[in-house]
């Protein structure tokens, strides 16, 4: 099966004349890749999109050896970290930060809790941004701030969306303690964020910060990548009232903030 892709602006002459095939067929790699990360070998891509095998191999090794590919288990391709970079730089261009300040203010307004916004940076959330409810007890975190990625909400919501293999390649046992409720290791790491995946949204009660429990939700590309994600931090006091309503409420913003960057 060959496949083909459709011109942006319609099909024209003067388009095609201008048309590099080898662009085409990164393009056409990169979206199989992208719909089924980890599943697919170098003759399944040759197969489904009708290049030759050798053809087929200089392409995938080129984007290997820059990034924008990366191989998993059994030898079959995922996406590289280049994407990534790119992916928060796509970001940045429609600015997510202000969308987030505008949105998550409903939601804190009917939580009475602070909303955070962080996208992963390696082993590491990177908090971009916070709209906080004013409290006498403050909540840590602060934009440009980092903390572990698998030991916060946030960061595991990030880690579920991650292509496959990632996960071993970016941490490594064992990991760091913050409270005596924290994983610190892959072995239980490793299922629970197949757990948040199949649910949408990832708790953490006191794993990074005594005190303090946290939901969050990712904020999705048209790809299906988790570009970002947003949480609710409450009081282990309150927790047990507020969880499911924060469950609801950031999955809601999280999508809310997912379909302003499907319409760009």
């Amino acid at each position: 099966m060959v496949y083909y892709i459709k011109l942006t602006g319609g099909d024209t002459i003067n388009q095609r004349k201008y048309w590099a095939p080898a662009v085409e067929k990164t393009h056409l790699i990169l979206e199989q890749i992208a719909k089924e990360p980890g599943k697919l070998k170098l003759m399944d891509l040759s197969n489904r999109l009708g290049i030759h095998k050798s053809s087929m191999f200089v392409l995938l090794h080129t984007l290997e050896q820059l990034g924008w590919v990366g191989k998993g288990q059994n030898d079959a391709y995922i996406l590289g970290h280049v994407l990534g970079s790119l992916g928060h730089a796509f970001l940045e261009q429609f600015d997510l930060k202000e969308r987030f300040l505008e949105e998550a203010a409903k939601t804190r307004d009917s939580l009475q809790e602070t909303i955070q916004l962080a996208k992963l940076d390696g082993d590491q959330v990177f908090y971009l941004e916070k709209v906080e409810m004013p409290s006498r007890v403050r909540i840590v975190s602060e934009p440009g701030m980092r903390f572990p990625a698998h030991a916060t909400a946030l960061g595991k919501a990030l880690l579920a969306w991650s292509p496959e293999g990632a996960l071993e390649r970016t941490l490594h046992d064992p990991l760091e303690e913050l409270t005596p409720n924290t994983i610190t290791s892959l072995t239980r790491l490793a299922p629970q964020l197949k757990a948040i995946r199949m649910a949408g949204y990832s708790i953490e009660e006191q794993e990074s910060v005594m005190g303090f429990c946290c939901v969050a939700a990712p904020i999705l590309a048209s790809d299906g990548s988790a570009v970002a994600a947003v949480s609710a931090s409450i009081a282990v006091h309150k927790w047990n009232e507020t969880r499911d309503k924060a469950i609801g409420e950031v999955q809601a913003l999280a999508k809310r903030l997912s379909l302003s960057l499907s319409i760009h």
